[in-house]
């Protein structure tokens, strides 16, 4: 049986329903992700779009990345919360903030990027690949 998880906006309106485990569970340590996620890294999982299944409502905001791919955040209209994203070039993968699924037995990241920007007290997981 594939593992279910469901992750949620801060109210409850907005919901990604996932089945399967991640493909790609990553830190980000890019400003833009600082600003995004309110924190000084943001945490997200990648699944494939087709164990992914949506429920509420989205408002959306886009942006483009370093690497000139555009991004799309799709967050509650009600709280604020980006619940996923998709990005151009992915699109057969769908995104998720690891914190809305609230599970703190959920996959450590595997993978740390722009480490470059990184706070000087984060320290990624151990095993963690590194990307400056």
């Amino acid at each position: 049986m594939k593992a279910q998880r469901l992750a949620a906006c801060g109210c409850g309106q907005l919901m990604a329903r996932v089945e399967g485990e991640p493909v790609r569970v990553s830190i980000c340590h890019c400003l833009a992700c600082q600003r995004r996620s309110g924190s000084v890294f943001a945490t997200q999982a990648r699944f494939s779009r087709e164990a992914v299944h949506v429920e509420g409502r989205s408002s959306t905001w886009s942006r483009v990345g370093d690497a000139g791919s555009r991004a799309t955040f799709h967050f509650c209209p009600q709280c604020g919360t980006t619940v996923w994203y998709a990005a151009e070039g992915l699109e057969d993968w769908i995104t998720i903030p690891v914190g809305t699924f609230a599970d703190p037995a959920f996959p450590a990241p595997g993978v740390s990027v722009y480490e470059e920007r990184m706070h000087g007290w984060v320290v990624p997981p151990p095993g963690a690949e590194h990307h400056f």
